[in-house]
C-alpha cells in the first residue's frame, strides 16, 4: 500500500516534535507511538529548533507561569480522584457486606479501616474476619480479571466500554465473555465517557454548484482510498474557537489527512485534502464525499479534487446520516477527548488532538466495525 511511503505536512512534523519537547515523552517513545523512524524524528526536531519563528521549550525548562499552571491541574487531579473515591463509597458501591469489605480492603492505606467501617456501616470485628478467609477459585479469578480490567482502561484514558475491553483482554490471552466483562466493571465503577449532544456546523446556504450524492451511504468499500469522506468540526479553547478539518478512509476508518486553524475557510479543507493525497497517494478511482458547506463547495477544493483526479461526492440537503461515518469519528473525538479537557490556547489543543488522532485513534483504538481491531491493524492484515 501507498502507506509505505509516508509523506509528512509541515503541521504533522511540528506536532510530533512538540510531544517530545513539550510533553517530556522520549524520542523513541513519540516515534513507536506515530509508526516513524526514531532518526526521522530527531532530524526534525533539530531542524524545527533551527528555525527562528518556532519555539519549543524543554521539559523541565517552563517558564513560571507555566509551572504555576501545572501544580495548579495537579492539584485539581488530586482533588477529583478524592471525589471519585467518595462518590464510591456513597454512590456506586452495590448493596453487600462483601463489596464494602473490598473497598475498605482497597483504601485502608487512604482512611481509616473503623471509619470506613462506620461509614459503611458494617462491623470492624467483621472486617478483619473477612480477611482472614482464603478467595474462592471464582473470586479469585474475578479479582485478577478486575485488575485487568482496570489496566486497560486506565491505558486508554477511560475511552472503552465494555465491549473493546472485552477485545482487548481477549487480544491479551484473558478468556471471558464480554457479560462479564459488563458485570465487573459495573461492580468497580468502570465506565466508558458518555457522549454529549451534536451540535451542527455546516453552512450550505450559498449559491455554489453542488455534486450529487454518489457515495450513497456504501461505507463499505472492498479497497483503501476508494472513498474518502471528510467535515469539518469545532474545537472549544479559552482563545476561542479551533477548526479541525479530517479526512477518512471508509475501507479502514483511518483518518488520514487533518488540517486545524482559527478560522473555518477553504484553505483549511484543501488542506486536510492535501495531507491525504500525500500520505496516500490514493491515484484514479477516489471518491471524496462531503457534506454541501460553502468550503467543499468553494472553487479552491473543487479544482484541488480536479487536479488530483478525485471524483466529489456530497450529502443531500440537510442529511447528517449520508456523511455519518465522519460524523461518527467527530463524536467519539469529542467524548473520548475534548469533552474532558479546557484548553488554554489553539496550540494546546492542536497538540492534544494530533496526539488522539495519530497515536491511539489510527494506531490503537479498537472499532467495532473493522472487528476490534484498530484501523492500522485493520489494513496490516488485508494487504493489497
Amino acid at each position: 500500500m501507498a502507506e509505505a511511503r509516508r509523506v509528512f505536512t509541515r503541521e504533522f512534523k511540528i506536532a510530533a516534535v512538540k510531544l517530545v519537547t513539550e510533553k517530556g515523552k522520549s524520542v523513541s517513545e513519540v516515534a513507536r507511538s506515530l509508526g516513524i523512524a526514531a532518526e526521522l524524528l530527531r532530524r526534525w526536531k533539530h531542524a524545527l529548533r533551527a528555525e527562528p519563528d518556532q519555539v519549543f521549550p524543554g521539559h523541565g525548562n517552563l517558564p513560571p507561569a507555566d509551572e504555576e499552571l501545572r501544580r495548579l491541574r495537579a492539584e485539581v487531579a488530586r482533588l477529583k480522584a478524592e471525589r471519585d473515591i467518595l462518590k464510591k463509597v456513597t454512590g456506586t458501591l452495590r448493596p453487600g457486606v462483601a463489596v464494602s469489605y473490598a473497598f475498605i480492603d482497597e483504601h485502608r492505606a487512604r482512611w481509616p479501616v473503623a471509619w470506613m467501617c462506620d461509614a459503611l456501616g458494617v462491623s470492624t470485628a467483621g472486617y478483619y474476619s473477612w480477611g482472614l478467609r482464603d478467595a474462592s477459585p471464582g473470586e479469585k479469578r474475578r479479582e485478577k480479571l478486575t485488575v485487568e480490567i482496570e489496566a486497560v482502561h486506565a491505558e486508554v484514558k477511560g475511552r472503552y466500554g465494555s465491549p473493546r475491553i472485552h477485545a482487548e483482554l481477549a487480544a491479551r490471552g484473558h478468556g471471558c465473555c464480554v457479560n462479564t466483562v459488563a458485570r465487573l466493571m459495573r461492580d468497580a465503577g468502570i465506565a466508558a465517557k458518555t457522549k454529549r449532544k451534536f451540535r451542527q456546523t455546516t453552512d450550505s446556504s450559498h449559491t455554489l454548484p453542488v455534486a450529487e450524492n454518489l457515495l450513497d451511504r456504501q461505507f463499505d468499500p472492498d479497497r483503501p482510498n476508494g472513498s474518502w469522506v471528510a467535515d469539518i468540526t469545532y474545537i472549544p479553547t479559552r482563545e476561542g474557537w479551533l477548526y479541525l478539518a479530517a479526512v477518512e478512509d471508509l475501507f479502514s476508518r483511518m483518518v488520514v489527512g487533518w488540517s486545524m486553524d482559527a478560522t473555518m475557510t477553504s484553505r483549511l479543507v484543501v488542506d486536510a485534502l492535501e495531507s491525504a493525497v500525500l500520505r496516500r497517494l490514493p491515484g484514479s478511482e477516489l471518491v471524496a464525499h462531503s457534506d454541501r458547506g460553502s468550503q467543499y463547495a468553494s472553487e479552491h477544493y473543487q479544482r484541488v479534487l480536479g487536479e488530483e483526479g478525485i471524483t466529489c461526492s456530497m450529502s443531500r440537503r440537510g442529511n447528517c446520516w449520508d456523511n455519518a461515518p465522519m460524523e461518527s469519528f467527530f463524536a467519539t473525538l469529542k467524548k473520548e477527548l475534548i469533552h474532558d479537557e479546557d484548553y488554554a490556547t489553539r496550540e494546546a489543543a492542536k497538540a492534544s488532538i494530533f496526539e488522539y488522532i495519530e497515536t491511539f485513534y489510527n494506531r490503537v483504538r479498537r472499532h467495532s466495525a473493522l472487528g476490534y481491531q484498530s484501523p492500522a491493524d485493520y489494513e496490516a492484515s488485508h494487504p493489497q
